[in-house]
């Protein structure tokens, strides 16, 4: 029998890809059992600019910006949940608090740049420059992939960007956009003079090719394919007419509010058209130019923002409840980071990462309202603290993704959520 030579990293990554890529426990370490929920879809809605949860979810003793008094800019009112209060201006959100957990005790290090911060809340992880990682999106789109054949894995309902993408994991786990949730994304649709049975020509000429062609090894070159052929699929009628957000009743349409709720009606139409993950975006420009970065004079219209998040959500939670498709879909709220309860010289405030609020509704998580503790001034966390690894383990859990799970960039091992652990009372 002739000899076999491995080098120390074949080895390990032959090993590891046969264990399934599961993260082993440290030798004399006990593995916790993975928690499992039972979500099969998940609605992320980014808030761009960093909302303050000291004027939303978690609200304080109010300040005075004009006496540079810190606290909270607005009162607060009881929800359905004893105990647990969030501003005026959610006061649609208050009653259905029990679908809803604001966890309040998030936190990272990076306060000061938007663009740093955007990436951690999506990726997990900090930026650098070895190893492009992928969006949590794009994770639960790999693990999981669509919910039905017809479908992409992966919807943003906004502009595109890197933080979103599929990272080493490659365009198989990338998404589809659309910004215009009148039309649908522009590149399903067919150009003008380019007919269905031009269309079907054209796909019969690309199987000619591919079967005259030498099949290739390269991993890229093989995703590049898979994605041009989803994309193929997808750009017919079928698919497309889950973007005619129009065919829902009026009165629905209404209770949603304006473009930034017509995204997440979108969002509960694309969950039942079967994609796996949609990202909604608030963008910057939809009300005041600058979304939720309250600096200086802008706080003035802050209210405006969260009036519009309430209606939308509120809408969501009690559309997909009357659809039973609440247990089924997560919806999770995330930000850049928080914002201080201080006031700045012109009455707005700055940035905060060392405690701030997202938020998990639905999804079959055994809602609490809130979970987790800060001071009197939402400043700094009492008790237990959230890692943003903590929080995607968590989202990760709730729709049956291990994330404990080990993935590969080339033959390199990267923990999924980088080693984070999931909100166990969430999961109970």
């Amino acid at each position: 029998m002739g000899s076999v030579n491995l080098n120390r990293r074949e080895f390990i990554g032959g090993t590891a890809a046969a264990l399934g890529g599961l993260a082993l426990p440290v030798s004399g370490e006990v593995a916790e059992p993975i928690l499992r929920g039972q979500a099969e879809h998940v609605i992320s809605i980014w808030l761009g600019g960093g909302m303050a949860q000291i004027d939303t979810f978690d609200p304080k003793r109010k300040g005075d910006p004009k006496a540079r008094k810190p606290g909270c800019y607005y009162d607060s009112i009881e929800t359905s949940v004893p105990g647990v209060k969030v501003t005026e201006h959610l006061s649609k959100l208050a009653p259905v608090m029990e679908h809803v957990t604001a966890v309040r005790t998030v936190y990272h290090n990076v306060i000061d740049e938007h663009a740093a911060a955007t990436n951690r809340m999506h990726t997990g992880r900090p930026i650098t420059g070895t190893v492009t990682y992928p969006s949590i999106g794009s994770i639960i789109a790999h693990e999981r992939g669509a919910a039905d054949e017809g479908a992409p894995p992966y919807v943003l309902i906004g502009y595109p960007n890197v933080t979103r993408g599929p990272g080493f994991l490659g365009p198989k786990a990338g998404y589809l956009y659309t910004t215009d949730t009148s039309q649908g994304p522009a590149g399903l649709s067919l150009p003008d003079g380019i007919t269905s049975a031009r269309q079907s020509r054209r796909k019969r000429f690309l199987s000619i090719l591919k079967q005259s062609s030498k099949p290739t090894a390269e991993r890229r070159l093989q995703d590049y394919d898979a994605a041009i052929e989803q994309s193929l699929k997808l750009s017919g009628p079928e698919f497309n007419q889950v973007f005619q957000v129009g065919e829902e009743p009026a009165d629905l349409r209404n209770r949603y509010g304006g473009e930034f709720g017509q995204r997440c009606l979108l969002s509960r139409r694309l969950v039942e058209r079967g994609v796996r993950f949609i990202e909604v975006s608030h963008n910057l420009n939809f009300l005041n130019g600058i979304g939720w970065d309250v600096h200086h004079e802008g706080i003035e219209d802050q209210y405006r923002l969260i009036q519009e998040l309430d209606t939308a959500v509120s809408a969501l939670i009690t559309d997909l409840k009357s659809k039973r498709l609440l247990d089924k879909t997560l919806i999770v709220i995330t930000t850049e980071f928080g914002r201080p309860p201080e006031f700045d010289s012109r009455g707005g405030r700055a940035h905060q990462g060392r405690a701030f609020t997202c938020v998990l509704a639905g999804g079959g998580l055994s809602h609490k309202g809130a979970y987790g503790e800060t001071d009197d001034f939402s400043k700094n966390a009492v008790g237990t603290r959230v890692s943003v690894p903590d929080f995607f383990a968590t989202i990760c859990a709730a729709v049956q993704v291990n994330y404990r799970k080990n993935l590969y960039d080339g033959d390199r091992p990267v923990p999924i959520t980088d080693r984070g652990n999931p909100i166990a009372s969430l999961l109970a």
